[in-house]
């Protein structure tokens, strides 16, 4: 983000109020480094939060992010889905032998939403679930504000 220099002001000829020469790019740099700290801060405070099978969620994340921009990427297609926690479908069963090994699409068949909550493993994660970044900004806003405002100038709560 770039906050331009503002104009210096006169009243009257008689008050005159003059802005620092580098204001305007002082306050470019703090913010855009609050704002990488926000980033860094959400991702390292969703990981709890998130599903986790292999890490291939979690590292999508980093390499789908620019850090400062204010926007969190996920790369894997299958994030959304997690994210929102309803079951995709058609959803036809593979087994092997007896067993269920997992489930494929028909060629050409657009997914729709079937209704169904999603069920998350919390073995590895025991707070992973939908939603997982509002769940975090509930429990964490304060902290990142607060780190935040230190970094930007401002004054934490």
């Amino acid at each position: 983000m770039e906050i331009k220099q503002p104009k210096n002001l006169v009243y009257n000829g008689v008050f005159e109020f003059k802005w620092s020469a580098d204001f305007g790019s002082a306050m470019s740099s703090r913010f855009n480094k609050a704002q990488e700290f926000i980033d860094s801060e959400c991702m390292r405070l969703m990981v709890p939060y998130t599903p986790r099978r292999n890490g291939l969620l979690e590292e999508s994340v980093k390499l789908g992010t620019v850090i400062g921009s204010g926007t969190l990427r996920y790369l894997s297609p299958y994030a959304r889905y997690l994210y929102y926690g309803e079951v995709y479908g058609p959803n036809i069963p593979i087994f092997e032998g007896e067993q269920l090994v997992g489930f494929f699409s028909p060629p050409g068949q657009k997914k729709h939403p079937t209704g169904r909550e999603m069920q998350y493993d919390t073995s590895r994660h025991p707070q992973a679930g939908k939603l997982w970044f509002e769940r975090m900004k509930a429990d964490h806003k304060d902290d990142i504000l607060d780190g935040a405002a230190k970094i930007a100038g401002g004054v934490a709560k």
